[in-house]
């Protein structure tokens, strides 16, 4: 078997979607020929845990570890709370407190990629002996963070291995990248270093075509589209939920507020008999104090339901009990080529999707095509209140459901069988 150093920062424990994407890969390497070894941080600060990814690392696989220094635990000391709201990807755009500003120019313009940069150096001194031991030829960084890219740079530089960046997510385009408080001296510094990780990367991965196309005016190295997907598994059979329930999985940052959803919610409320005794919206992850506050002002406060952070397990459930399934995007140019990972376990779900997001965004193709729900902009107040109703009557009858077609391609086998071909094509 081919050995591959992947280099990541999510790891089990961690929870949320970051964790997702490469332990998925991890899982189904080996049946196309690869033998996966992870280097992770010894001692990580993840805003957020979820034991119940640990039960999915394969038995045997060599998983190294070496100590990070974060600046996270410095900052907390100013602000625990704060820093961990911001950590995790909540940042404020109202009302933002002294200590908020303070934390957000830090991040941005003092640890620059992010604010992992002080596990670079080690890193690398630790993997070049281990790389060249072991006879490695191939090594994977995937980011966020960013700083991540730097390891595989430099480890590239010196021993002359093949090297692919992964990105989850887009790197300076990104929404949050624009709240950083960043002097153009950062600013410059984020891009430069960017695309020099993007003109060296001997290939470079992707989620959406959105963040291929924005790369390819900065490289000319190849971009592989690898989506992220779900495990096709045959879970237990789910009650559906006697309420109508919309569920939303995930964090909620304050620029994923779409007032046409509540709006909708509230004229339906009010014009549609038993509609807001059957109406129950669950937000289950982190949620911002302004569309708690939004939420409050359009009379729906009593309908919601906030369990806060639940497991992989529990995500899974609710999403298959829900009669509908929410999917919410900053609506921005920024964000028209972020997708979702919950989005793949709702249309496996094959509960119906609604989304609200940016014009032209690649999720909302992938709802339409693959006829597992309708996209909506935020503009879209009497579109969504129309096929709210039409749903909503669908409960009614216990007629609700949807006919998904060709999702076999968003499983997650298939993707790291594209992967692992990717990674051969490299060599």
């Amino acid at each position: 078997m081919q050995k591959v150093l992947i280099i990541t920062y999510y790891w089990p424990p961690a929870g949320g979607p970051g964790v997702q994407r490469w332990l998925k890969f991890v899982k189904y390497f080996r049946d196309f020929g690869i033998e996966p070894i992870v280097y992770i941080p010894e001692n990580p600060t993840y805003p957020m845990t979820d034991a119940s990814f640990e039960a999915e690392v394969p038995e045997g696989i060599t998983i190294l570890k070496h100590p990070i220094f974060e600046p996270y635990a410095l900052a907390g000391l100013l602000s625990k709370k704060k820093t961990q709201t911001i950590s995790s990807g909540i940042i404020p755009t109202k009302k933002q407190s002294l200590a908020e500003r303070l934390l957000l120019w830090v991040r941005g313009n003092l640890f620059i990629p992010d604010a992992r940069a002080y596990w670079v150096k080690p890193s690398v001194r630790y993997l070049s002996n281990y790389i060249q031991e072991e006879g490695i030829e191939t090594i994977v960084t995937t980011g966020p963070p960013h700083s991540l890219h730097l390891i595989g740079l430099q480890l590239q530089s010196a021993l002359g291995v093949r090297w692919m960046a992964d990105f989850r997510d887009p790197w300076t385009s990104i929404g949050y990248h624009s709240k950083l408080k960043l002097t153009k001296r950062s600013q410059a510094k984020h891009k430069a270093l960017e695309k020099e990780v993007l003109q060296r990367a001997d290939g470079i991965s992707v989620t959406s075509y959105t963040t291929k196309k924005e790369f390819e005016a900065l490289t000319t190295q190849p971009i592989k589209v690898i989506t992220n997907g779900f495990d096709a598994v045959t879970l237990p059979a789910t009650k559906l939920s006697d309420k109508f329930t919309l569920a939303h999985i995930g964090s909620l940052l304050s620029g994923r507020n779409p007032e046409a959803l509540w709006q909708a919610l509230q004229a339906l409320q009010q014009e549609e008999p038993s509609f807001a005794a059957d109406l129950e919206v669950v937000l289950a992850g982190k949620v911002s104090e302004e569309i708690l506050e939004t939420i409050t002002a359009y009379g729906l406060k009593d309908a919601v339901r906030l369990p806060g952070y639940i497991s992989h397990g529990e995500a899974l459930q609710l999403q298959r009990e829900s009669m509908v399934n929410l999917l919410i995007e900053i609506d921005s140019k920024e964000t028209q080529g972020i997708i979702p990972g919950k989005l793949f376990e709702y249309m496996a779900a094959a509960r119906p999707i609604l989304a609200v997001g940016p014009a032209q965004w690649d999720a909302a193709s992938i709802v339409e095509t693959t006829q597992t729900g309708h996209s909506f902009l935020y503009t879209d107040m009497v579109a969504i209140k129309k096929q709210l109703l039409s749903w909503y009557r669908q409960y009614k009858a216990g007629e609700l459901q949807v006919n998904p077609t060709d999702l076999e391609q968003f499983t997650r086998k298939v993707l790291t069988k594209k992967m692992a071909a990717y990674l051969a094509s490299l060599h």
